[in-house]
Formats: C-alpha cells, structure tokens, sequence
C-alpha cells in the first residue's frame, strides 16, 4: 500500500458513493476505514505515513472520530521468528482441545508461522492459498486461550508473541479473503535477494521473471467473482517473451477490462516506460478497451488528456476495442491490441523461424583478453584460417553492410576456452563462417537496422544473427527486414529498445517478386560497403574518396 495514496484517493471514491445512497459523510468515514479500505505494507514508516493519512482523511469528514478507537484494516508485515517452545506448551496447557485435536491444529499453525519467518522481505506474496477463514478461526482459538497472562507469561514474553500471532492472523485474514476491487503499484524488481528470490521461484515459478508480474497474477486471483484489479505496471509484460506464460494465464482466465499503454517516458517518477491496466475476473468480456499514447510526447499531462479525448471520442485513432483471443493468434501472445485483421491471418503463413537457423553465440567470458580491434593486431593474423577472425558485437544504427571493426581471438587454445569456461560459450560448428543477416541487440531507434554478416565473421549476444537456409534467397530475407512491413511486424511482438532473435523469427515471409528485390538488396549492399570501406575503420580500406 506505499504511503497510502491510493487509499486516500479509494477514500474521497467511497464517501461519494455512500452520500449518493443517502449516508451523512459522518457515518460513510466511519464504515470506509472500518469495511472498505484494506491495505498491507513490510516498510514500518509507510505503514505510518498510510494509517496517518487515512485517519486524517476520517478526520476530514466526522471531528470525533479520533475519540472512536477506530481500528483500520492497515497492517505491517513483521517477521514471526522467535515463537518460544514455553509459548507452545502453554497455549497446551490451557487448551480444551483433545491431545489430537491440538497436536493436528498446532502442526497445522507451525506450517503457517514458518511462512511468516521472513514476512518484512517476502510481504504480501507470501503464498497462503492453502489457508481458508475455517483454518484460521482453528488457528485463532488455539492462540487466544489465555484468559489472564501470569507473571511466568510475562517473563517469557508470551503476552507479546500472543499480539504477533493475532496480528499475522488478521493478515491472513486480508490476504484470503476475496475482494471488489484491488489497487496497486506493485514494486519493480528482478534481481531479487537470495530469501526473496528462492522464494518466487519456488512459489511462483510461472511469473518468476519481475515481482511485479508476482504481484498480477497475485492480485488478480483476490477477486471476487466480476471484481477489477488495477495495475500501474511496466509495459515489458504486454511482449517480452520471459511474461508470455502470465499473458497466456490473464488471457485464458480473466478479461482485460481496459488499458493504457503510455508514451516510453511518461510517469517521470517510476523512470520506467510504464502501462496501466484494469483485470475483471471474468472470461464472458473478452473486448477490452485500449488506448496506445506512445506517440504523444509530452509527460502525463499530455497523457490524461489524450485518455479524455478518448473517453468522450472513440473515433480518435489511438482508441482499440479488441477481443483479446486475437492476441492468442500471434507467436508469443503479445498484447498488440492495434493489430488489424490482416495481420493477424498473415500469422498463418510461412514465418522466417521455419526458414532459418539461429543457434547461440560466441561469448569470450574475458573480452580484454579475447577481443580487439582489427588494427590492433598483426594482419599477418587476420582471418578465419589464422589467429584472429572478424567479430559482430553491435554497434550503431547502420543497414546492410558494416559495424565490422572488432575481432576475436580464434585459436585452438581460444575455442577450448570458449567451450569449457562457466562464463564463456561458443556458437556451434554447423554455424560457423556462414553468411547471415545480423543487427543491433539494443538500439535508441525504433527502426530496424539489418546487415550482413560475413561468411569470414562470427557474433555474440550483442549483434544476433540467424542464418537462412539455402533454398531461400539471403538478400530477400534482408530486403524484407530492413523495410517498414517488418519494423510494424517487430513492434508487434516487441516494442521496446531489445530487438530478439524471436521478435524477428516470428515475422511471416512475403514472397513474390525474390529476383527483384535480391538485386535491389544486392546492390544496397554494394553501396553501404563501399561507404564503409572509405574510412579508416574498415579493414578494407584502400583510401579515402575525397583523394
């Protein structure tokens, strides 16, 4: 729950719909804090600054209702680490549970307290699917059979582990419960410490890859029947292929009530291009309403008001109404709501993955020592039969020929190290020296830059590259990825700085007129190479043009 805006914001929501069903604003503040609003947090001070808050905003509208005792449904996680066996072996002793009963019901409770060890780092994806209110109802009566605490209790400190075991309890109770309406700014992380992170991946492999992406698929399943959950998320989960099996769960299970994909930089604060979304826990409203902002620079001003231009005009061009079983005819699912019809029966041809290899990379695992620039080593040495051989890794935004000026250290005792090193690995033989079409693993422009790799050259993680199979036509292949069809085709699967292997894979082949366009190919080619070899940076480099 952060700070608590959220919760203000839900609080001013509430108190207009209780007036407008004929409550005072008095007797609404009391009933939102106490039935409405819920909220957990593992950092002590936004837990303070949230139950500050939303006392104020009670405050704001009923004067004496600080005097009320009003307990808020707030909580802190706090870890349960230190549950003495005196406390164990009182709470038997005053049990009027028979010996089974307590001992079933006590294995049971330890199960649950073990969950709660680590509480302030885990928090509120502390998996207790397998609790239900019956189970804590046992829980609670196994705890609260103290009718007075002794001097004895007091020197073991039960009164205190008897509060932390109530309290865990009433988190549980928020945590099973099921809800109208959930909101949130989940954190965004995905290196995660050690605790954490063997934790997700034991509980939630499916969604492993961000917390957040724990957190939306979390929070989706608190629903109630029809209930919504909104999100405020990064947009890397609408395509990137680590979230597809969380795209394929919301697309199969629930409905995508709504959502905004805004401009990269938008939401200054979260530094992160970012989405926002609702989820209705339904699958009998499949069409979702979808606006695409990444075009309107400008900040989140610009933002909101293109979503109320949108609202009161649906004919603007960046509003979709999309039934989201479209997304489950694209490879990989990817939430490309703009997608005509077309597009989407295009998906049934030919795709370039079916017409080409990519397999692995070479990765030096030390680069000061494996890597150099051409001009740093013996010519003598140069080439695929000596030393040294020419190295794709990148570079800056260039079509069909060039970004070659790095070389890698080719040797025997340099490809056995490739082979065995933890760190480094080498492409397979069978890849090896073959001519393909390479480019830019990350890039500042959105446009695709393809360019041929060599049959003397080899490539790492930075410069992809796939390899087409004989019967086709190279040259076509890279006509084709370097025109705008496939930049509308690579935006589908993924619009974001990353160009992958399998956002370029997933592109259907356009056939016809392969003579053509290889010539025209051919000839770029031609061109760029030439514009490559009048500076100094090219290997081939005879002297410049203005001589």
């Amino acid at each position: 729950m952060g700070s608590g805006h959220v919760l203000v914001y839900a609080f001013d929501v509430f108190i207009k719909l209780y007036v407008a069903e004929g409550y005072s604003e008095r007797e609404a503040a009391e009933l939102i804090m106490t039935h409405n609003l819920f909220g957990l947090e593992i950092d002590k001070r936004a837990f303070q600054l949230a139950y500050f808050a939303l006392m104020m905003k009670g405050r704001q509208y009923s004067r004496r209702i600080l005097n009320k005792n009003i307990k808020l449904n707030l909580h802190q996680f706090s870890n349960i680490d230190n549950i003495s066996e005196e406390f164990y072996a009182r709470i038997e002793e005053l049990s009027l549970m028979d010996k089974d009963q307590f001992t079933n019901t006590l294995d049971r409770f330890k199960v649950l307290v073990d969950k709660f060890k680590a509480a302030t780092e885990i928090g509120s994806v502390i998996n207790v699917t397998d609790i239900n209110f019956t189970d804590v109802e046992e829980f609670r009566n196994l705890v609260n059979v103290f009718p007075e605490f002794s001097n004895m209790d007091e020197l073991y400190a039960i009164p205190v582990i008897h509060e932390q075991l109530n309290e865990m309890l009433d988190i549980v109770e928020i945590m099973i419960a099921k809800y109208a309406a959930v909101v949130t700014n989940p954190p965004y992380l995905n290196k995660m410490s050690g605790i954490l992170g063997s934790y997700v991946t034991a509980n939630y492999k499916d969604v492993k890859t961000d917390l957040f992406s724990v957190f939306i698929k979390m929070n989706s399943n608190l629903l109630e029947e029809n209930g919504y959950a909104g999100f405020m998320t990064p947009f890397v989960w609408m395509f990137i292929k680590s979230y597809e099996q969380l795209r394929d769960y919301l697309i199969t299970n629930k409905s995508i009530s709504s959502l905004i994909q805004m401009e990269y930089s938008a939401f200054e604060e979260a530094t992160v291009p970012v989405c926002c979304f609702t989820i209705k826990n339904t699958l009998l409203e499949p069409i979702g309403n979808y606006f695409k902002l990444s075009d309107f620079k400008g900040g989140m001003k610009v933002q909101e008001e293109k979503v109320l231009e949108g609202i009161q005009n649906p004919e603007v061009s960046y509003f979709y109404q999309t039934n989201q079983e479209n997304f489950k005819k694209i490879p990989g699912e990817p939430i490309s709501f703009w997608v005509s019809e077309n597009v989407l029966n295009s998906f049934d041809e030919v795709l370039l993955r079916n017409i080409s290899i990519s397999d692995g990379q070479t990765k030096t695992g030390n680069n000061n020592k494996y890597l150099r620039l051409w001009y740093e080593i013996s010519f003598q040495k140069f080439g695929k039969k000596n030393m040294w051989v020419p190295h794709a890794k990148g570079g800056t935004y260039r079509r069909w020929y060039g970004n070659l000026d790095t070389v890698i250290n080719w040797s025997n005792e340099a490809r056995l190290h490739y082979q065995n090193d933890n760190v480094a690995r080498i492409a397979p033989e069978h890849i090896w020296f073959r001519k393909g079409i390479s480019w830019t693993l990350i890039s500042s422009s959105n446009k695709l830059s393809m360019r041929v790799l060599p049959d003397t050259a080899t490539f790492n993680l930075a410069a992809p590259s796939i390899f087409i199979q004989p019967d086709f036509l190279n040259s076509h292949i890279l006509g084709l990825l370097n025109s705008p069809v496939a930049e509308n085709y690579r935006n589908i699967f993924n619009p974001t700085l990353n160009t992958n292997i399998g956002d370029i894979l997933n592109i259907p082949i356009i056939s016809g007129k392969e003579d053509i366009t290889s010539n025209i190919v051919e000839h770029n080619i031609k061109i760029s190479k030439n514009d490559w070899d009048i500076f100094e940076n090219s290997w081939d480099f005879k002297k410049h043009s203005l001589i």
